[in-house]
């Protein structure tokens, strides 16, 4: 970037933390409830940015219109919910990209689509709260990413214009819901992206494949 950005915003799950170990766990722990085998951990890190939903697809090939959907999705969500932050952690490298930019006065929040009942706690958790001057979920605004209406409403929070940020994202959805608030976009491949994405398609702005990578990027 050649100029200071006002703001930066990062999605959460898959962006700016790793939340794919508690994920794993807790559909592997619901499977062995249901006497099925564990599923190895790479094949559900994919789906891990599209939430329990997908959890419950990857699990027991079961979508919401199935009459055992919402049961294994409540339980999935229940077991999630008591354990958060086990093994979650921020990528490696991205505490102190954030403490840079913190040094240098830019500010910077979250945008995810992670509803406040695990967002809320899991920032907690990981010692992020006060360190973050916005933290916009679902449950703060009328319509989801890829809809531009939560990056608009934490850059107001934040006091920066939208025009002069930068959203950083693992899925389309974000890189479509920065441009859609005039952002600029970066996406990280090192995300949790589905088979066959092509995050060369998405027309971010900037690609960064590491954390190494982003930090250069936001400098």
């Amino acid at each position: 970037m050649t100029t200071e950005p006002s703001a930066v915003l990062f999605d959460l799950d898959g962006t700016l933390i790793d939340t794919a170990p508690d994920f794993i766990r807790c559909l592997n722990q619901l499977r062995e409830q249901h006497g099925l085998a564990a599923l190895p951990p790479e094949h559900i890190r994919r789906f891990v940015s599209n939430g329990a939903r997908a959890m419950i697809r990857v699990g027991f090939g079961l979508g919401p219109e199935h009459p055992d959907y919402l049961e294994k999705h409540t339980a999935f969500l229940d077991l999630y919910e008591t354990g958060v932050a086990v093994e979650t952690a921020l990528f490696e490298g991205m505490d102190e990209l954030l403490g840079t930019l913190e040094d240098r006065g830019v500010p910077w929040g979250i945008v995810t689509n992670k509803p406040a009942r695990f967002a809320v706690p899991l920032i907690q958790a990981l010692d992020l709260a006060d360190r973050c001057a916005a933290l916009v979920c679902p449950d703060h605004v009328t319509q989801r990413k890829p809809h531009p209406e939560a990056l608009i409403l934490a850059c107001q929070q934040m006091g920066t214009e939208p025009g002069t940020g930068i959203y950083v994202g693992d899925h389309e959805r974000d890189i479509e819901a920065g441009r859609n608030a005039g952002m600029k976009t970066i996406a990280v491949r090192y995300g949790y992206i589905e088979q066959p994405e092509n995050i060369d398609l998405w027309q971010a702005d900037l690609i960064a494949d590491t954390v190494t990578d982003l930090a250069k990027l936001l400098q």
